[in-house]
């Protein structure tokens, strides 16, 4: 049954969707992959506080984007068939994983610390790509249908992916195709994520108790803005200095004179 909150959750995937796909810029597409608008609205739709298969997930959606980038990039499939494999990879892993993953209160802040880590060692080793720009060549009435199919067969596989269902990358599957020459920026955003949206999942947590879902969700995302968005800033204006860096020609000496 499709209720309110999956409604929600179409019309804000749609817009992310279709914003996402008509920005020029790699690290605009980037953010927009990174806004955790479809988790929060989809674990409003699940009606169930964060647990660890919302964490886990974010490792699934890491291996998706880097299968997109692989099977494109390294085996030379077509972009949309590395994407529906990859997302066909996300579904299967998370229906195996979600019946078995513990929900209590160790194994989420357990799996939280690990993941985190895991975030951190990814971004760092990891480095930054200039990447070229690109816009999407598709009209609207074409991108809209193929993101309200996405988004519609994940509200009726909601019950089974569980908290998988809050990560799966309802965004990505447009970010992916949009974005298929700069892959590599796409995939270096999901440990920015892993480090961002797990402080936000933890103070959900914490306060679900006291507060209930949807003011835990307002907790966390206080949390997450507060790191997000000095993180971003700070590594835009490197990044910048960087391409300058880059782009600056190399003044040669002047020669000795010959003897």
């Amino acid at each position: 049954m499709i209720g309110f909150w999956d409604i929600i959750l179409v019309i804000a995937v749609s817009a992310i969707g279709t914003a996402l796909a008509y920005v020029r810029a790699p690290r605009w597409k980037a953010f927009f992959l990174s806004l955790p608008i479809p988790f929060t609205i989809s674990t409003l739709a699940l009606d169930k506080p964060v647990s660890a298969s919302n964490v886990t997930a974010l490792l699934v959606l890491f291996c998706y984007t880097q299968g997109v980038r692989l099977l494109y990039t390294r085996c030379r499939l077509p972009i949309v068939l590395s994407i529906v494999l990859s997302a066909l990879g996300y579904i299967g892993v998370s229906l195996l994983l979600a019946p078995i993953i513990p929900q209590d209160d160790l194994a989420f802040y357990i799996t939280a610390a690990c993941i985190f880590i895991v975030g951190i060692l990814l971004y760092r080793f990891m480095p930054y790509r200039a990447e070229p720009s690109q816009r999407s060549l598709l009209p609207v009435y074409l991108e809209l249908p193929i993101i309200v199919a996405v988004v519609l067969g994940l509200v009726l596989l909601k019950q089974r992916l569980g908290g998988f269902m809050t990560l799966f990358p309802m965004v990505g599957v447009v970010a992916a195709y949009e974005a298929r020459r700069s892959l590599w920026t796409l995939c270096r955003q999901i440990p920015v994520l892993m480090m961002t949206i797990i402080p936000l999942m933890v103070a959900s947590r914490l306060t679900y108790p006291l507060l209930g879902l949807a003011p835990s969700l307002v907790i966390g995302w206080m949390v997450y803005l507060a790191i997000f968005i000095p993180f971003t800033l700070v590594t835009w204006r490197k990044q910048a200095q960087r391409e300058r860096e880059q782009e600056t020609p190399t003044i040669a000496a002047p020669a000795e004179p010959s003897s």
